[in-house]
C-alpha cells in the first residue's frame, strides 16, 4: 500500500475538482467518494478537452456536477466559496493544438489559472490548491533522470503556458498565503483516459489502434525512452499533496522506476493483448519540431518529502487498461 494520509482527512471535506469529468479528475473523484468527501466537479464538457460523462457513471449520484468553463471568472468566484480543497486539473493538454491555436491555450492554461487563484484570494483564502502541471515544461532534457532543478525550456506553447500557470500557483502561495503546490505529471494512463486521439497521451490512441486491429504507429526510430504513471498512483500523489502541509509552495515530479523505449512498449502491448502489430514511421512534419527525445523523471523529492512512490508497475497498469477498453460498452463511450 502507498504510504498515505489519515483516511479521515477528506471525510466530510468540501472538494472542488476542475476538469472533474475528465480522465484524472474522475478517477480522483471516485477515490474521494470512498474517503467520504463532498465533491463538486467543474467541467466545460468541450469535446476536445476530455470531459466524458461516462467517466462518472458509477458515482454520478454522489457528486455534484457543474458544467462551467474555468475561463468564466464569475462562475469560479462562486464555485470556490466554501471549499476546503481545490484540485486544479482543468487544462488544454494537446501540444499540437497549442501550436495551431496558441490563444486558446493561453486562455485556458494561463489566464484562467490566474482567474482561479484570484477567486481563491478574494473569496476563499484558506483553501488548499493542488495544481496539475506537466513534465513538458522541461523541454528536451539536458540530463536524465530529470529532477525539479532541471532548466525549464519548453518546446511548445502548451509548455510555456503550463509553466506560467504553475508559477502563478507558487507565487500566490508565497505572496498571498494561498496554500498551493504543483505536481509535474508525466504520461499518466489508465481507465477513462481519452483514446480517440492523442490529445491527452499517445498511449490512448495506441490502445485504440491495437483493439481496432490497426498497426500501432510509433513515430521516429522508436528508441525514445519514457516513463509512465498509472492513474491510481497519480491520484494518491494528488491526495498526499493536498493533505500534507509540507507540500505547500512546493513543486514535485512524478515518475516511475521503470523506463522503456517506445518500440519496446509497443511490442509489450502486442504481446499482452495476444495479437496486433506495430510499425515504425517517420515523425509527421508538424510533430518533429516539438519532440523532446528521451525523458524520464526523478521523483526522489516527493518520495522523500511525502512518502509517495509508484505502486502499479507498467505491465499491471497496461493489463488493467487493455481490459477496460476491450469491453464493448466502454468502446461505445470512448471510441
Amino acid at each position: 500500500m502507498q504510504p498515505s494520509f489519515e483516511t479521515s482527512t477528506f471525510q466530510d471535506a468540501n472538494v472542488l475538482i476542475t476538469g472533474g469529468v475528465g480522465f484524472i479528475g474522475s478517477n480522483l473523484a471516485e477515490r474521494l467518494v470512498e474517503l467520504g468527501a463532498n465533491i463538486t466537479l467543474v467541467d466545460s464538457l468541450i469535446p476536445e478537452y476530455g470531459g466524458n460523462m461516462q467517466n462518472i457513471c458509477g458515482i454520478a449520484e454522489r457528486v455534484t456536477v457543474n458544467i462551467a468553463d474555468v475561463r468564466d471568472e464569475y462562475s469560479m468566484n462562486y464555485l470556490v466559496q466554501g471549499q476546503d480543497y481545490l484540485f486544479n486539473l482543468a487544462g488544454q493538454t494537446s501540444h499540437l493544438d497549442s501550436m495551431r491555436d496558441p490563444y486558446t491555450d493561453l486562455e485556458i492554461n494561463c489566464r484562467a489559472q490566474l482567474s482561479i487563484l484570484e477567486a481563491c484570494r478574494k473569496h476563499n483564502p484558506s483553501i488548499k490548491v493542488v495544481f496539475a502541471s506537466t513534465r513538458q515544461i522541461y523541454g528536451k532534457p539536458e540530463y536524465l533522470p530529470v529532477d525539479e532543478l532541471h532548466r525549464r525550456s519548453p518546446v511548445d506553447v502548451n509548455g510555456i503556458n503550463k509553466m506560467a500557470g504553475e508559477w502563478y500557483h507558487i507565487l500566490y502561495n508565497n505572496v498571498y498565503g494561498i496554500r498551493a503546490c504543483a505536481l509535474r505529471l508525466t504520461n499518466t494512463y489508465g481507465p477513462r483516459m481519452r483514446v480517440k486521439d492523442a490529445r491527452q497521451t499517445f498511449l490512448g490512441i495506441w490502445i485504440k489502434q491495437l483493439i481496432d486491429g490497426q498497426a500501432i504507429q510509433v513515430w521516429g526510430d522508436g528508441r525514445q525512452l519514457r516513463d509512465f504513471t498509472y492513474v491510481d498512483d497519480c491520484v494518491e500523489a494528488l491526495l498526499l499533496a493536498a493533505a500534507s502541509p509540507s507540500a505547500d509552495g512546493q513543486i514535485f515530479n512524478l515518475g516511475s522506476a521503470e523506463i522503456i523505449s517506445l518500440r519496446d512498449l509497443a511490442a509489450l502491448m502486442v504481446e499482452m493483448y495476444g495479437q496486433g502489430r506495430f510499425e515504425i514511421i517517420p515523425y509527421p512534419a508538424d510533430r518533429k519540431p516539438i519532440d523532446i527525445g528521451d525523458y524520464y523523471g526523478d521523483y526522489g523529492l516527493i518520495r522523500d518529502r511525502l512518502g509517495w512512490q509508484p505502486q502499479i508497475m507498467l505491465r499491471e497498469g497496461l493489463a488493467r487498461s487493455l481490459a477496460y477498453y476491450a469491453d464493448p460498452d466502454h468502446q461505445k463511450a470512448y471510441w
